[in-house]
């Protein structure tokens, strides 16, 4: 992997936000939910997007951010079910049509999976990371409980298996009925709890500058070394952009068994924001066979001006996001 920021239609090099983490079911990744390197190639292809290619500093491959399109390069996001009940089990169901409204039925696989597909509420308080299964015609399908009443973003983040094919993430809106009250964006903080975990997160993004972030995960008061591989990686972050929700896929510095990328306390990230404003970084980490979410806000100042993701420096008590994440 490109170590740094992959982004796909959905991701470029790119910086982002945080928050809480809330459960999920067994089919899918933790929630987020608001509370009153050394290259690689497998990762560099990753996050390539229709009109990547560009150069960040630091040498990082960039993209536009993505997601905010339901077609682009000739593939179109077909939604089957884009209204659900809120907090009800639903099945969402999906295909991606090339461009002649066939179903795509090849994919390369990135991450372990041949698809990644995220839903987000638009004021990006729940979130979630889910792994639909393909049937033979090409329609994906999964299971999921979405908590609010409000409107969402469906991405679906992946890459055709034809020669010479880069990395697409489309997006639609999905609708999710019931009382709706849109909550404020939560503030930003460098630490987030979730499950007895506390992840610190230190770092500045500037806009269209390459930055380092690093993430420390500990639990109990004490360094967590002994991360465990998810998805072929120590950490994954989706970025999501306050407003727009421009979708950004993470991917970290460094990989399990490169001979030089530790299993914790910290996980890397070379990140660049496309744009000053408001976001939120979403992280899955494993651990003891469970992954979680930890989530933060960032605010990316105009100018490219120095700030440690927009928040305090350090956490004072009682500044920490907690959040009850669950593995699946």
């Amino acid at each position: 992997m490109n170590t740094g920021l992959k982004i796909t239609a959905f991701a470029a090099a790119i910086a982002a936000t945080f928050g809480t983490a809330y459960g999920v079911g067994t089919s899918i990744d933790p929630v987020v939910a608001k509370k009153p390197p050394s290259a690689h190639d497998e990762h560099a292809e990753a996050g390539e997007g229709p009109g990547a290619g560009g150069e960040t500093a630091g040498g990082h491959e960039s993209a536009p951010a993505g997601g905010l399109q339901i077609s682009e390069g000739g593939y179109t996001l077909a939604l089957d079910t884009p209204r659900v009940a809120a907090g009800t089990s639903s099945v969402l169901s999906f295909s991606v049509k090339d461009e002649s409204g066939r179903k795509v039925t090849a994919y390369q696989r990135e991450h372990g999976k041949e698809l990644h597909f995220i839903v987000a509420s638009r004021d990006l308080t729940v979130y979630r990371h889910l792994h639909p299964t393909r049937a033979a015609d090409g329609t994906w399908s999964v299971r999921a409980e979405l908590p609010a009443a409000g409107g969402y973003r469906a991405f679906a983040d992946f890459k055709p298996a034809k020669k010479g094919a880069t990395g697409v993430t489309l997006g639609a809106d999905l609708a999710v009925s019931g009382k709706a009250e849109p909550a404020a964006l939560p503030p930003a903080r460098a630490t987030a709890e979730v499950d007895g975990y506390r992840v610190t997160l230190d770092g500045a993004l500037a806009p269209g500058k390459a930055n380092e972030l690093k993430l420390t995960v500990a639990k109990d008061g004490k360094p967590v070394t002994n991360l465990q591989p998810y998805l072929g990686a120590y950490g994954h972050l989706v970025a999501l952009r306050a407003g727009d929700l421009a979708y950004l896929h993470v991917h970290p510095n460094g990989e399990p068994d490169d001979g030089v990328t530790e299993p914790g306390p910290e996980v890397s990230f070379t990140a660049t924001a496309p744009s000053s404003g408001a976001y939120r970084l979403f992280l899955d980490f494993q651990h003891e066979g469970e992954v979680r979410t930890a989530a933060f806000t960032v605010d990316v100042p105009a100018g490219g001006a120095d700030a440690n993701t927009g928040a305090k420096p350090s956490a004072e008590p009682g500044e920490t996001e907690e959040a009850d994440g669950h593995g699946h």
